[in-house]
């Protein structure tokens, strides 16, 4: 098993103190926050996240009230708060996607609890039974309804897996696909696949049934790999290694999911990786598909 670049985490979450609400007050009047835009982005300056004190924050809105993620080491108090980006001297708004490879390890894990937690706020300020208005407790880890039901915040498995043909060498294959989503980019960009578990499955299974989906390969020695929280909005990654035969069958992806799927050998893609093949690109680095990808080209 192997760490993603954004599953780094040295921040600890303090669960004891979210029904504490005299403490949340005094933590909030000294801590310090994180500000996600309505875009998703935060304030990034020098590779580092910008974290504004609590007195310089307004909130109140239906979806921008404190939300507690944890304490470090030093005993600060982090919260996150969906508000419009001021300007702050050096910084810019970021995704998380863009820097989450760059920025040290507290910082990853705030800006990606963040993003998820303000995420799933917007999208349960009302009930989905009764439409009724929902309110926040536990220092933004519950909400609850008029009816008294607690809601929680929400996390979507998915699978994402390295499918390659088992070969050592600089010949040896991986499968990767161009989703429809980046149709129109300047050039294409290929990933390895992946795909939502569905009711009543094992991340195994929907590894065997995504894979077969998508591209019709049939996958064996299916391995887990690692995760890597991926707020967008509210997933988590599971990532898997399986192996499959480039000739058992010939590849038919599905047009609703891929536009090209193909078996690239490790020779090509360290050249993409170099940048001495500029005809496709491959994911950013701070994600678990880049680091899929890297793992199978070193031989893991």
């Amino acid at each position: 098993m192997s760490e993603t670049p954004a599953a780094r985490s040295d921040l600890d979450r303090a669960a004891f103190r979210r029904a504490d609400p005299q403490w949340l007050a005094d933590a909030w009047s000294r801590g310090r926050v994180v500000l996600i835009g309505d875009d998703g982005r935060a304030l990034i300056r020098d590779d580092r996240l910008v974290l504004l004190p609590s007195g310089q924050v307004g909130t109140g809105g239906p979806a921008a009230e404190p939300l507690f993620l944890g304490v470090d080491a030093g005993g600060t108090a982090y919260f996150a708060v969906n508000s419009e980006l001021p300007e702050v001297p050096g910084a810019e708004p970021k995704h998380l996607w863009e820097v989450g490879a760059d920025l040290p390890p507290r910082d990853t894990s705030l800006l990606t609890q963040a993003l998820a937690l303000v995420r799933w706020h917007r999208d349960h300020l009302y009930a989905p039974r009764s439409g009724k208005p929902t309110t926040v407790e536990q220092g933004g880890w519950v909400r609850r309804d008029a009816d008294g039901e607690l809601h929680f915040p929400r996390t979507d498995p998915a699978v994402i897996m390295a499918v390659h043909d088992g070969a050592a060498g600089p010949q040896g294959r991986i499968l990767l696909g161009a989703n429809v989503v980046w149709a129109g980019a300047a050039r294409r960009r290929y990933s390895v696949l992946a795909g939502f578990v569905e009711a009543g499955e094992t991340a195994e299974e929907a590894v065997a049934r995504e894979v077969y989906e998508e591209a019709g390969v049939r996958v064996a020695d299916i391995r887990y790999h690692g995760s890597q929280a991926f707020p967008y909005p509210r997933s988590l990654m599971l990532g898997f290694v399986a192996v499959a035969d480039p000739a058992a069958a010939p590849l038919r992806t599905d047009p609703d999911e891929l536009i090209d799927a193909q078996w690239f050998t490790r020779e090509r893609i360290a050249r993409v990786l170099d940048g001495s093949d500029d005809s496709f690109t491959l994911p950013n680095r701070s994600s678990i598909a880049h680091q899929l990808v890297l793992t199978w080209l070193r031989g893991g």
